[in-house]
């Protein structure tokens, strides 16, 4: 029993040292729209990578299993082709970013969805090509958007704030004899990029390099309001609140004005 308050001391203390862990880095340039933020992260690229690597094979396998993936050589070759497109444009704001191996397929899905994984793992589903009618510009748009949330390493900083709370919570249990607590790396990047939503916060950064990669690849910056309008039309948020649990973006007034605005200050490559 007297041991107790050394054990919890020492406990105390490896939580410290794992929070105090954390680097500060920049992860991306500002570019023209100004995204400076400097992020915590716990986890290294090459490590959070790698876990993305299984993540998205994992996921491509599961479509693959039930039929779904790349049902439409034609609508894989559009998604491929914008990529193609965006992707040398990523150099604005990283210039290790056109060097990733990148990864674009498509799922047959009625979820009006699409995301990116860390290190350029890409899915759009077709709901999100046919329910809308989405235009190339359009579509370029929500793919600009999910390949800022990969340059930004947002997927790497969700996992390293969940990497935190597990080895506090794990650490916890260990300490009250109640086993071990927690979630692989593979699935906490499968969990943040597929399955939970990212923070106000991440969704702005994301608006605004998305807008600017777009329309440094060509497209017409214009068409990130036209693609989130016909989102709202279509029940991803129509009714006003920009919901941050909704995973496939909630769509609001404030959004939209945010999507003008980031048009109106990008500007293509010279």
């Amino acid at each position: 029993m007297r041991e107790r308050p050394v054990i919890l001391r020492g406990g105390l203390l490896i939580c410290a040292l794992a929070l105090t862990s954390c680097q500060s880095v920049q992860t991306t340039q500002p570019g023209a729209v100004g995204v400076e933020r400097h992020q915590a992260m716990m986890l290294s690229s090459a490590e959070v990578n790698k876990a993305s690597v299984q993540a998205y094979q994992q996921a491509m396998q599961q479509a693959a299993k039930k039929g779904t993936l790349n049902r439409n050589p034609a609508q894989v070759a559009r998604v491929r082709a914008i990529a193609q497109r965006l992707i040398p444009a990523t150099v604005a704001f990283r210039p290790d970013a056109p060097g990733w191996t990148w990864e674009v397929n498509v799922i047959s899905s009625n979820d009006v969805n699409a995301w990116c994984m860390p290190g350029g793992k890409i899915a759009v589903y077709t709901g999100l090509i046919e329910k809308l009618g989405v235009t190339d510009e359009e579509l370029a748009a929500v793919m600009g958007h999910e390949i800022a949330h990969a340059l930004r390493e947002h997927g790497r900083e969700r996992a390293s704030q969940q990497a935190a709370q597990n080895a506090v919570i794990g650490i916890g249990a260990a300490l009250l004899g109640i086993g071990n607590v927690g979630a692989s790396l593979v699935n906490i990047v499968a969990d943040v990029t597929i399955g939970l939503p990212y923070s106000r916060e991440f969704e702005v950064e994301a608006d605004r390099i998305g807008v600017e990669l777009a329309a440094r690849a060509g497209y017409d910056p214009r068409a990130a309001v036209t693609l989130w309008q016909k989102m709202g039309q279509a029940g991803g948020g129509a009714d006003g609140n920009d919901d941050p649990d909704d995973r496939v973006h909630g769509i609001a007034p404030t959004r939209i004005s945010r999507r003008q605005e980031s048009s109106r200050s990008s500007r293509p490559a010279a």
